[in-house]
């Protein structure tokens, strides 16, 4: 395969397929030209190894996007004060001031209440009775109440901030200006949160992020609100897109599902698996820039060039995986890339596995039977944003 012109990018997907172009340009053009939607060409990777050398090598460079017209899938790149568009050691000093809120020992002391916030939602599922909408009886209120509860914010407030997310995430769904106007809205929710714990402290997130700027001044407002407002947005869209997302694949797998079921120990494997699987992103990831020339992938990047890497195509490479195009809730291979490498690893990754292993445990437990309400024809798929999931999935189960 010999391209020399820019592909558009991203391909075209619908619900969760995956493009097979991915695994033609693994074998032969690992890293082609694309354009996406807005910004200047760039580099895509496709390979796992590739994917990871831009992903954690300093030479490729997050903050040396700030001001030029990177490649996006959206109308607005990320701000210059968001953890994202920062390289280390600046990226580090905001990385671990709320890093400790994310460690293996605060996730297992979170776990039982996750669990008790999931059995709540399915006890008003079974008192109302099938069906039910999966994505917003159970796929979006438990991941939005957890954060709430992490960072100090209402939960009443859920419904404002989960529109001002979907403007975040927006490709086209919204207009410019509407996503101008939910940015505002969300800056301005975060400053009120803000001045309620300087004068009210309590023991969140949001709390204390405040004391590290007021009393340690280790971040300046900006950094305090871009932050407060990163993990309210992101902070719950991970787990509440993969939810509905998970049930999909295991629902149209029913064989892998007839195994889950038998062996409720494979859940946290599933759940690496079923990450792998996915192809959760409408797109690429942010892109790096070479600061100097760099040979990826059979080619030389020179410096100065974006490059962009698609995650999910790294997670079927066929050099790394077995059958990569299989669902195998049983496989032990190469640890998946889904929430990133290197420095901008996802730093809620610990909560939203612990989230996950608690959904699918408490679906297969607690819904027997557990199954589309008619069919998989029914459920209605995002548009416009850049996650691939359900919006809507009505589904049903045995009465016991």
């Amino acid at each position: 395969m010999t391209v020399t012109e820019s592909r558009a990018y991203p391909f075209a997907t619908e619900k969760l397929d995956f493009d097979p172009l991915y695994a033609a340009l693994r074998r032969e053009q690992p890293l082609c030209r694309v354009q996406l939607p807005y910004g200047e060409p760039a580099w895509l990777a496709t390979r796992y190894e590739d994917v990871k050398v831009v992903l954690g090598d300093p030479r490729f460079s997050r903050a040396a996007a700030v001001g030029r017209d990177q490649p996006r899938s959206r109308p607005y790149p990320a701000g210059a004060g968001a953890m994202i568009s920062l390289d280390p050691p600046e990226h580090s000093r905001l990385r671990r001031l709320v890093a400790k809120a994310f460690t293996m020992r605060r996730i297992d002391q979170l776990r039982p209440r996750v669990q008790q916030i999931a059995d709540g939602l399915v006890d008003t599922m079974l008192a109302e009775g099938p069906p039910t909408d999966l994505v917003h009886d159970f796929g979006l209120p438990l991941p939005i109440a957890v954060m709430c509860e992490l960072l100090g914010v209402p939960f009443e407030d859920r419904g404002d901030f989960r529109r001002w997310a979907d403007a975040y995430l927006s490709t086209s769904k919204f207009t410019r200006e509407q996503v101008a106007d939910s940015r505002a809205q969300l800056r301005e929710y975060v400053s009120g949160l803000t001045a309620e714990r300087r004068s009210e402290p309590q023991d969140d997130l949001l709390s204390a992020l405040v004391a590290a700027r007021d009393a340690e001044d280790r971040l300046s407002e900006e950094e305090l609100l871009t932050m407060a407002e990163t993990i309210l947005v992101a902070g719950h869209e991970t787990t509440a897109t993969q939810i509905p997302n998970f049930v999909y694949l295991l629902l149209t797998n029913p064989d892998q599902l007839a195994a889950l079921r038998a062996d409720l120990d494979l859940v946290p494997r599933a759940v690496e698996e079923l990450l792998r699987y996915i192809p959760a992103g409408a797109g690429s990831s942010q892109p790096r820039y070479a600061l100097e020339d760099v040979e990826l992938g059979g080619v030389t990047v020179r410096a100065g060039e974006p490059v962009v890497v698609d995650r999910s195509s790294a997670n079927r490479d066929e050099t790394v995986y077995t059958d990569p195009e299989e669902l195998d809730l049983t496989r032990k291979e190469a640890p998946h890339i889904g929430f990133g490498h290197g420095a901008h690893h996802c730093l809620g990754a610990p909560l939203a596995r612990m989230e996950l292993q608690v959904t699918l445990h408490t679906l297969l437990t607690r819904l027997p039977g557990l199954r589309f309400a008619d069919s998989a024809d029914d459920v209605v798929w995002k548009s416009g944003v850049s996650t691939r999931g359900p919006e809507r999935m009505p589904v049903t189960w045995d009465h016991v």
